[in-house]
């Protein structure tokens, strides 16, 4: 390590130990410093009684989302932020391919008036939209469970059946494979069309792709992260014409340029 970086780390050093300490002394004159370090002690995948999540070294939980318990993830799929899957009293089991969105809830339930043992199983290439809610239900693979929907005990989704955003699936009900229900309570609304269950195994490749996108960026290391704030900082949103009458020429780094579709088109449009 040169002069230079000897500097920079000695730095860093000192604005990383300035910092905890401000925030320790902080914490102490709040009061009860012991429970103002509890309130950071999430933890993405925690153990439950004797369980423990179990997940795919290729899936994907995103920080903030909790994995509690009896969990199993499957090789491809994603949990989203915000959701929680909590395998305490009975089992969960996600297959592969399978996303689960935002802020969407997954629990079970240990028995229900029968005696029936309501586990959640969930298959393989299953879409779940944000903020969805499963207990003790089955959802086959390939099906598909729209934002906001609730699954009550006993549920069972068919492959390449569909729920409808908001719908309530009251318990014990089975819905076949190729239909649609909706409303609250749910019914049948009508049959899936090709196209609709084409769209079902494309969502679920498409937040497959999607998902490695986020993990490789919440892999990322803290210096990393600050040096692509710095940069985008010095180089983003530059106007091509004021740096023209200033006469600097600014060139993007490699990291920086993003592709064609997303850039806005500057040239003018023929007439």
């Amino acid at each position: 390590m040169g002069t230079l970086g000897r500097a920079i780390y000695a730095v860093g050093f000192w604005v990383r130990e300035t910092g905890q300490a401000l925030d320790r002394l902080g914490c102490r004159l709040q009061g009860n410093y012991y429970f103002q370090e509890q309130l950071s002690r999430h933890r993405t995948l925690m153990n439950i009684f004797d369980k423990a999540p179990v997940v795919d070294k290729d899936a994907f939980v995103a920080p903030g989302a909790s994995v509690i318990g009896d969990v199993l993830v499957g090789r491809g799929s994603s949990i989203w932020y915000g959701c929680v899957l909590r395998g305490d009293v009975n089992s969960i089991s996600v297959g592969s391919g399978t996303n689960i969105q935002d802020n969407s809830l997954v629990h079970v339930a240990k028995s229900n008036l029968s005696g029936k043992v309501l586990p959640t199983i969930i298959g393989d290439n299953v879409t779940v939209g944000h903020s969805a809610v499963l207990h003790g239900c089955t959802v086959e693979d390939e099906a598909f469970v729209g934002m906001g929907a609730t699954l009550l005990d006993g549920v069972v989704v068919e492959k390449h059946a569909m729920v409808a955003a908001g719908a309530l699936v009251r318990q014990n009900t089975r819905i076949p494979t190729g239909e649609v229900w909706g409303g609250n309570p749910a019914k049948f609304l009508r049959k899936l069309t090709d196209e609709e269950v084409a769209f079902i195994a494309q969502s679920a490749t498409n937040y497959s792709n999607l998902a490695q996108v986020h993990a490789a960026e919440n892999a990322k290391p803290f210096d990393e992260i600050e040096f692509e704030k710095v940069l985008r900082k010095k180089f983003a949103k530059k106007d091509e014409e004021y740096d023209s009458m200033l006469g600097v020429v600014r060139e993007l780094p490699p990291e920086l340029i993003l592709p064609k579709n997303v850039l806005p088109d500057k040239e003018p449009k023929a007439k």
